[in-house]
């Protein structure tokens, strides 16, 4: 791992950052959001929305992880889902299989059940992480208590364990093809961002340049996550299932403030202790980053200049051309 080509020197860290969906990207910049998709056609599509601006309690060290963390599940979230919607208009429109689906398709429309399996979907993911990355990884080592009743020890095996299970979910989810295209989607957004904060035109010919690892990465805060959980409930004695889970998701905000400071610290410096804490983020990031090609560089090009624009900007959503401006509809003229 060539550490010059991720911590490069003098370039300028900004606070862009995004997120890889299906078929495109979101990308954060100081005043608004831009959510750029590549259509079937070929065509991007755009939605820009103005941040409200934070109060105080955004300013205070580790207060301000939590709210981070929780503002960018529930972004993460629509923009996921908001991408969906766009796909599944531009694609063409199918029967409906089942009695049920099509009495709700008959009552509501197509959309609303598209809209009502989106919902779904999103709930069962978080029953799922929260089901097998937390509740059954203490479960799982609870049988470890006839071997041993150093609540350290067990602690440490159950983080060991939860570390274990994320990467090689991480792993398996890679080899499906449309989870491929969204980790080059993941890379382009990187790639993108380096060029910018090393002050080169942005061109898909710049961006290819440099690496797919950012230090900023999302995916450095979730290993963040996993490792600073791992040492804190090492801490906390070993009481009953019950009390073990119940300890684990009220501890999730501070696990999420520490480790969105050490994240923003990484952002920031290129010190060797900086360096050694990134190692782990970066080895994953090898996994949910794919080498972009030309055409997601675009998209990723498109989305961190929509994000550039002054606050007094309008809001858009349609069409745009690769510099991230609206492309106006040609208007008819009469000629006699």
């Amino acid at each position: 791992m060539d550490f010059s080509k991720i911590f490069i020197k003098n370039a300028c860290p900004t606070r862009i950052g995004g997120q890889a969906v299906m078929s495109g990207i979101m990308m954060r910049g100081e005043d608004r959001t831009a959510v750029v998709l590549r259509k079937k056609d070929g065509t991007l599509h755009m939605k820009t929305q103005i941040l409200k601006k934070h109060g105080s309690l955004f300013k205070i060290p580790l207060i301000r992880g939590i709210f981070v963390f929780v503002d960018s599940l529930v972004m993460g979230t629509s923009t996921l889902m908001y991408s969906a919607q766009i796909l599944e208009d531009d694609m063409e429109e199918e029967p409906v299989d089942g009695k049920f689906s099509a009495w709700i398709t008959e009552k509501f429309g197509s959309k609303f059940l598209w809209n009502l399996m989106l919902y779904f979907s999103v709930i069962i993911a978080i029953v799922f992480s929260v089901g097998v990355f937390i509740i059954l990884p203490t479960a799982v080592v609870a049988l470890c208590k006839n071997f041993t009743n150093n609540s350290i020890i067990l602690n440490l095996i159950e983080g060991i364990l939860r570390l274990l299970m994320f990467i090689v979910y991480i792993a398996v989810i890679s080899l499906m093809k449309d989870i491929k295209e969204v980790f080059q989607y993941h890379g382009a957004e990187h790639k993108c961002i380096h060029a910018f904060e090393n002050n080169k035109e942005l061109t898909p010919e710049n961006c290819q340049f440099f690496e797919t690892l950012h230090p900023r990465c999302g995916t450095s805060f979730l290993m963040f996550v996993m490792v600073i959980s791992l040492l804190l409930f090492s801490l906390l004695g070993w009481p009953n299932l019950l009390l073990r889970i119940i300890s684990r998701l009220l501890l999730v905000p501070l696990i999420a403030g520490i480790s969105y400071e050490i994240l923003r610290y990484a952002g920031k410096s290129d010190s060797l202790l900086v360096k050694v804490l990134s190692i782990p983020g970066l080895l994953l990031q090898k996994i949910t980053t794919k080498t972009p090609d030309n055409k997601q560089l675009e998209v990723a090009i498109a989305a961190v200049k929509a994000v550039l624009v002054p606050r007094e900007e309008p809001e858009y959503e349609g069409q745009v051309g690769l510099d991230g401006k609206p492309v106006l509809p040609e208007v008819e003229t009469n000629e006699d």
